[in-house]
């Protein structure tokens, strides 16, 4: 089973771009430590170096998804990061929420993707396997003409079976979009009223140095 979680600071301050730059790496170890496999599909590169706006990762879940769920029990929702603004020293605030958000799966995502705004072309696959993979062209390249947004599959020796992965990434990308939005707008509303869920945090990391200080 797959499933797709984005990370987003939204349209908010550049310091949340930094939070969600040194999140990301966080939520992905420990998928890795529960033993999903995870791989980042999107990366939304934020206003300064070390910053990103938003990420998106797929994890692939050997069992039922039970691992994927238990995973996301403890992140969905809210994170919190207590400290001083590193792009803004200044700045007063010194507490900074993020989204933790899964994505709709596959079947419900692919259906939203019309092929006439498909342009797909076979390219060859890289990679290990010697001569005889790389003289093939089963590795998939499809671009999505509305967009502009492009991805490449090669995880599968079959052709056909790239073709089903690469609609399913093109089709998280644009999920990641418009989920992105609507997190601008939710956290505009926000920022606007105060109210963060500012105890209900599933994360709270706290200083520079970016510890964790509850899971």
């Amino acid at each position: 089973m797959k499933a797709w979680v984005l990370i987003s600071g939204g349209h908010g301050p550049p310091e949340l771009a930094w939070v969600v730059h040194r999140l990301g790496p966080a939520f992905a170890a420990e998928a890795v430590a529960h033993g999903l496999g995870c791989h980042e599909l999107l990366r939304a590169h934020g206003p300064a170096p070390e910053t990103t706006w938003s990420l998106v990762y797929e994890l692939e879940d050997m069992s039922e998804g039970e691992v994927i769920a238990a995973l996301l029990r403890g992140w969905e929702g809210t994170a919190q990061w207590i400290g001083r603004s590193p792009l803004r020293p200044e700045h007063r605030r010194r507490n900074w929420f993020v989204k933790v958000t899964r994505l709709p799966v596959e079947a419900e995502a692919t259906t939203g993707l019309r092929e006439a705004d498909l342009e797909e072309s076979a390219v060859r696959s890289g990679g290990s396997g010697g001569q005889n993979v790389n003289k093939r062209s089963t590795a998939v390249r499809l671009r999505h003409k509305p967009s502009g947004l492009e991805v490449v599959a090669r995880d599968e020796r079959s052709q056909a079976q790239n073709r089903r992965i690469a609609r399913e990434r093109l089709a998280a990308l644009l999920l990641a979009g418009a989920a992105a939005q609507r997190g601008a707008a939710e956290r505009a509303r926000w920022d606007e009223h105060n109210a963060i869920e500012r105890g209900n945090a599933r994360q709270v990391f706290r200083g520079p140095e970016f510890a964790r200080v509850r899971a």
